[in-house]
């Protein structure tokens, strides 16, 4: 990474798949996003895993202020999720996203 920028985004991907219990000494720490891939394409779960990326932000990732999260499945795939989040880095006052695109192989 050459700038803060591509780290938080780096670090965000990282947390969000990332599955709970995976971390050694922080059992926590995770989103665990692949987890979810097995579960109805529902209003109800994206809002689970948009509650889940809020909290772990807030707890692991303060100094970032997520801004929305678009959800879309990946066009003859199925158990695939396309993931994208917006985001505003607060001490540098930097709107950015990161987009994660996770599928069963």
């Amino acid at each position: 990474n050459k700038t803060y920028q591509e780290m938080i985004v780096q670090n965000l991907k990282m947390l969000i798949l990332t599955a709970p219990g995976e971390r050694i000494m922080e059992p926590d720490f995770g989103v665990g996003l692949r987890n979810y891939l097995f579960l109805n394409d529902t209003p109800k779960v994206k809002a689970d895993i948009s509650a889940k990326i809020d909290e772990q932000v807030n707890k692991y990732m303060p100094f970032v202020e997520i801004l929305g999260a678009d959800f879309n499945q990946i066009e003859g795939q199925e158990n695939s999720l396309f993931l994208r989040i917006r985001f505003r880095i607060i001490p540098i006052d930097v709107v950015s996203y990161v987009e994660i695109n996770t599928q069963v192989n």
